[in-house]
């Protein structure tokens, strides 16, 4: 082995990291990347009346929405690409029941209308995320297939109850 090798040794593959068969496409996961950043500064605005509550949640929600979607905009802070590696590794549902609780509980706390609107986005990025869970909708064949199938089934029940009353 040539000191070369030892100095830096192969990448052995991640067995944490996201694989490339969790259903999303490259695509969709920016869409749901770049939904969790605008939905984090939408949250950012100050309240618009004095009888909105304090915007300290919503930072919060917005500082947790950008460590996990955009830990580039967090350079600053030391365990940002740690959060962020943590949160690749959930599931689609696991961050979409997140993003989504995150986002109800403080129109729950507080319903008005910049707590709704602030909060929408970051709610559309746990939809999202929910929808990528669901996985894709089958092609056609395999629709005309199960549809056949019921309808022999169907049938051949028909006729079992024919043949039992005669």
């Amino acid at each position: 082995m040539s000191s070369q090798d030892e100095q830096f040794p192969a990448a052995a593959p991640d067995p944490a990291a996201p694989s490339a068969d969790d259903g999303m496409t490259w695509w969709y996961r920016w869409l749901c990347r770049i939904a969790g950043v605008i939905g984090g500064m939408c949250k950012y605005p100050l309240p618009l009346r004095p009888k909105d509550p304090p915007p300290r949640l919503r930072w919060l929600n917005a500082f947790v929405l950008f460590l996990c979607e955009a830990p580039f905009c967090c350079q600053f802070i030391e365990f940002a690409n740690a959060v962020s590696a943590r949160a690749d590794r959930l599931r689609s549902w696991q961050k979409a029941a997140f993003y989504c609780g995150m986002a109800v509980f403080p129109v729950m706390l507080s319903l008005t209308l910049t707590t709704l609107f602030g909060n929408a986005i970051a709610f559309a990025t746990g939809v999202l995320y929910g929808l990528s869970a669901l996985g894709k909708k089958g092609d056609a064949i395999s629709y005309a297939r199960i549809h056949q199938q019921q309808k022999q089934m169907d049938e051949e029940k028909l006729t079992g109850s024919l043949e039992g009353q005669a």
